[in-house]
């Protein structure tokens, strides 16, 4: 057995799911039974339409158990999203992997349990994968930027002129230069500990990366109208470096609490300004992560 601790709007989860997937389809008429247990970080991961939801939209092809209290993170004293452990045929966890990476390693150890249990493998070659998308490996050699959370409780390097103000409604404006991975809002917000919502529109994020890719966690107030935005890159519409979810204009829309991509640059990757302007009031901001 196999469970894998993840949840649907981590990058790094994401990064890691077409290997898991995989594994589940190649090796299941040998015995491996892989269970994903959705362990949320944000509140919004918490309610169970929404994770059935990005089940389906993310085609997961395993029982996934819904752990939003933690008691399965607990009983295992988890402290990773994503993290792997393998079980063997008498329940002994034999190994275990933290974050993305050592697909190898961790394909060999499958093959080794699933032999120790007696099931005969037709092939040993390791699984070939190449997400799209937001699954898509990182350019790790380019990843200058941290993860960076947008709500006060674990905001850092904020750079508007005004400090934010905790639950309750400001006008920002960003500083006129920000350095590498300071990050700003300009608007109305109402920042709470997770995140930040626009209070009318238009307003923007803006952040000074380094990296290939550019992810936001992004969602709607409970009226869940769509939010319209544009994204721009040194001023510019992003073109051939938009992302997933924006077109070569920079246009896109938020519909629903998730993951979105916003930039997949094509060419040398250095230090850019981003921004996305929202044309549409009641967007939630949660946080930045890089690829």
């Amino acid at each position: 057995m196999r469970p894998t601790f993840w949840t649907y709007s981590c990058i790094n989860c994401l990064r890691a799911l077409p290997y898991v997937e995989d594994w589940a389809a190649k090796y299941k008429d040998a015995g491996l039974v892989v269970i994903g247990v959705h362990t949320p970080e944000f509140a919004f991961e918490k309610e169970r339409a929404n994770v059935e939801k990005a089940v389906r939209d993310l085609k997961v092809n395993y029982p996934v158990a819904i752990d939003s209290d933690y008691k399965i993170w607990q009983a295992f004293n988890n402290e990773y999203w994503p993290a792997h452990y393998f079980i063997d045929g008498k329940g002994r966890i034999r190994y275990h992997h933290f974050g993305e990476g050592e697909y190898g390693e961790s394909e060999g150890v499958i093959q080794e349990l699933l032999k120790e249990n007696g099931a005969q493998l037709s092939s040993s070659a390791p699984i070939s994968v190449a997400g799209a998308g937001a699954e898509a490996a990182p350019d790790v050699e380019n990843v200058r930027s941290p993860e960076t959370y947008i709500g006060y409780h674990r905001a850092e390097r904020f750079a508007s002129t005004e400090p934010i103000a905790h639950d309750s409604r400001r006008a920002y404006m960003p500083q006129p230069r920000l350095s590498l991975n300071q990050w700003a809002l300009e608007g109305s917000w109402n920042v709470s500990s997770e995140s930040a919502v626009l209070q009318a529109s238009p307003g923007k994020i803006v952040f000074r990366f380094h990296a290939r890719d550019l992810h936001l966690v992004l969602g709607t107030t409970k009226e869940g109208k769509p939010v319209r935005f544009t994204v721009r890159l040194d001023g510019t519409p992003p073109g051939e470096d938009h992302g997933a979810d924006t077109d070569s204009g920079g246009t896109g829309t938020v519909q629903g609490h998730r993951l979105y991509q916003l930039i997949r640059q094509k060419g040398p990757v250095e230090d850019r300004t981003f921004e996305i302007e929202f044309l549409d009031p009641g967007v939630r901001a949660f946080a930045f992560t890089f690829g």
